[in-house]
């Protein structure tokens, strides 16, 4: 199989072409990065594939590209994703996220591609309420509270029309919150990580209760693969792991890990659309597929935290953060 990886630079992406070749060693994999903020060369590193800095949004490219490389299936992680940055510039969120999306479904189109899977997020449902125990299923009405959670819908249903206006063969993903190596610092894993390695606070949102469900990266790779392999096209499958972990938890967690104390907490104020909880019904894929999450929650995060301590020449050069108290 010729293999197409979007977004290949940045955590999900780079994590996914790593899982794939060892995981089908035969294959070819193409990754594509446009190598914005959140793209890093640097962690496909020793890895077998063949890299073109690119970018979804350049039609023509993307269909040189599928045709020059012979091309069976695409895996679109590229997506702007950083939720406090998309509320001080929305603009570049729909412009990549939307029409990046749109192009390269045109581009699929063109040349006949056997599968385009697209990699979205349980934020595109919304938020639910702490004192609840709903559930998304892949049902459930899409109502995207922030820039970034809208601009993944409309990729979503860009897909979805591709699909049933033109027939190209298509499958979704929507995953629970990810975290594991190689995640940009920005990311609350990570962020909370890095400051604690660093001797700095951990800003944590005044909603310090608000809830995540967590998903290892590995895991979620194993997912979109039995997507590819038994997945039914046209189907959108929810990919999570059930575990909700609050902020105020997650900070204390990692403070835990590096042995610091819960003082270096600092409350900071909200992010303006702070989503209160998400947590999706993967049953489909583990009834249809027969997926199953590997890593839990506690290993998994002591893994990570101990990753970000030991890779500290990886991260160190990325820091940039955005300016929290821009909407205060």
């Amino acid at each position: 199989m010729n293999l197409l990886v979007t977004g290949a630079a940045g955590f999900i992406g780079a994590n996914f072409v790593r899982y794939w070749r060892l995981r089908r060693p035969g294959d070819r994999v193409v990754a594509v990065d446009a190598l914005t903020y959140a793209g890093n060369r640097s962690t496909l590193d020793g890895v077998d594939c063949v890299f073109v800095h690119a970018d979804i949004r350049e039609l023509s490219t993307m269909e040189q590209l599928l045709r020059e490389h012979r091309v069976d299936v695409v895996v679109n992680f590229a997506a702007e994703s950083h939720n406090s940055l998309a509320v001080l510039d929305p603009g570049r969120f729909f412009e990549t996220n939307v029409l990046g999306t749109q192009r390269l479904l045109e581009a699929a189109r063109r040349v006949g591609l056997a599968r385009f899977h697209h990699v979205s997020t349980c934020e595109v449902y919304g938020d639910l309420p702490l004192d609840s125990d709903e559930t998304f299923t892949e049902e459930s009405p899409y109502r995207p509270r922030t820039p970034y959670n809208a601009s993944k819908a409309g990729a979503d249903h860009a897909v979805r029309a591709y699909h049933e206006t033109f027939g190209l063969p298509v499958t979704i993903t929507n995953c629970a919150n990810n975290y594991g190596p190689y995640q940009f610092p920005e990311k609350v894993i990570p962020l909370f990580t890095t400051r604690a390695l660093r001797g700095q606070p951990l800003p944590l949102y005044r909603s310090s209760a608000n809830r995540r469900e967590w998903l290892h990266v590995t895991d979620h790779c194993a997912a979109i693969e039995r997507v590819l392999d038994a997945g039914t096209v046209g189907a959108t499958y929810n990919v999570g792991s059930g575990v909700e972990v609050s902020a105020a938890d997650l900070a204390g967690l990692i403070l835990a890990e590096l042995g610091l104390p819960p003082t270096m907490i600092e409350t900071v104020p909200d992010r303006p659309g702070h989503d209160r909880r998400y947590l999706l019904d993967s049953g489909r894929l583990r009834r249809e597929l027969g997926w199953a999450p590997t890593v839990d929650f506690a290993s998994g995060l002591a893994a990570t935290v101990a990753w970000y301590a030991s890779h500290r020449s990886w991260w160190e050069p990325l820091l940039s953060p955005v300016d929290e108290a821009a909407w205060a």
